[in-house]
């Protein structure tokens, strides 16, 4: 059967882009949609900090008229530029089981980044590293976190017989608060301790203070993740709007930040898996009723999401990633939530995996990037 491709161009054709995917997962037990105002606004070149440096082309895979894939091709010099590399990407990168309809997508999106003369294409990021990121390869039987993709298991096979070999793998850990030893706990509370009388002290998010908060979490973001792979320092308005659209959901139960000497070296955020909520979201629309319960129940889902924690080279080995675990799992246990997903863990992250394994995480999904020689 025909496949044709064509560039979206019109507001009606991104309405159209970001619809395909609440279609092609409609009725899947484990999917939750993205909610649509914040999709809507990363395809706004007005709005979204990602098009002050690049640039993307989104296209659509038709049969019969009939929507069948979707794929953006983009270019992110600011990553070529850090990494010292020569690469381009793909993300928003879904299809119905059909190898013929993924490669047609692929091609086209392709063919885009050759004009850049990339020599190798990786995703999917939507839009970077700092987004939503890679594909789940194990761990199908239970619906995403916050902020963290889902897709369907025949991606793998597809892409796998079209070429495309793994480039990273990002690892999710289940930390059960029942499963926690006690022991783990008193253990960090004796680091804590000993931390104290190194004037390093590990406190609460103050709220009331959020941007001078956030400007100190960013510092620490871009010194602590400087050496990890796909990092790429955030711009100064990505990070606003990142922290501007974080901050409803923030609780300081569940943020700490590490400091010597009153200067801040390590931070922990954790957000309430809303997820549980926006599931039931149709087409993930705030409507009016929509939006009331998101408000009103957020403080009471079950799981939490361990967003992000670094803490400055120097720092580490210390015990303070130790610290941020047991005070999410004590906190986790005086609301009664059952856990929180520690997301994602570079798979070359010992330190970080090391840290969850301490505190009996279980690892329990992985998601993979993907890349292909252009």
């Amino acid at each position: 059967m025909q496949i044709k491709v064509r560039e979206v161009v019109t507001k009606a054709e991104v309405k159209e882009f970001i619809q395909f995917q609440h279609d092609l997962y409609r009725g899947d037990a484990f999917y939750v949609p993205e909610l649509y105002m914040a999709q809507k606004e990363m395809f706004d070149i007005h709005k979204f900090p990602f098009y002050e440096y690049g640039e993307v082309k989104h296209f659509l895979a038709y049969q019969k008229n009939k929507i069948v894939g979707r794929i953006s091709a983009i270019s992110n010099p600011r990553y070529n530029t850090h990494h010292n590399c020569n690469v381009g990407f793909f993300g928003f990168f879904d299809f119905i089981d059909s190898l013929d309809v993924a490669e047609a997508l692929l091609q086209e999106a392709i063919a885009w980044l050759k004009g850049f003369a990339y020599d190798r294409i990786i995703g999917p990021t939507n839009f970077t590293t700092n987004e939503t990121a890679g594909y789940l390869v194990d761990g199908f039987d239970a619906s995403p976190f916050i902020m963290m993709t889902y897709n369907y298991s025949y991606y793998l096979p597809i892409l796998n017989a079209l070429g495309f070999e793994k480039e990273m793998d990002l690892y999710a850990y289940m930390i059960y608060t029942d499963k926690v030893s006690d022991k783990s706990i008193r253990i960090s509370s004796l680091i804590e301790e000993r931390l104290a009388k190194q004037d390093i002290q590990v406190r609460k998010i103050n709220l009331k203070e959020f941007k001078t908060e956030a400007k100190s979490i960013k510092e620490i973001y871009n010194s602590a993740w400087e050496d990890n792979w796909g990092f790429v320092p955030f711009t100064k308005k990505e990070f606003v709007h990142l922290t501007e659209g974080l901050k409803m959901l923030l609780d300081e139960d569940f943020g700490y930040i590490a400091e010597h000497n009153g200067k801040a070296i390590g931070f922990s955020i954790s957000l309430p898996n809303i997820n549980e909520i926006t599931k039931g979201f149709r087409n993930g629309r705030l409507l009016p009723f929509n939006i009331l319960t998101l408000l009103f129940n957020k403080k009471k889902t079950q799981y939490v999401r361990i967003l992000a924690m670094g803490v400055k080279e120097g720092y580490r080995k210390k015990g303070i990633e130790a610290i941020f675990f047991a005070k999410n799992i004590e906190e986790a246990k005086k609301r009664n939530i059952k856990g929180g997903e520690a997301s994602w863990v570079l798979e070359n992250n010992s330190l970080m995996k090391k840290a969850a394994e301490n505190l009996n995480g279980e690892l329990y999904k992985t998601y993979r990037l993907f890349s292909y020689d252009l």
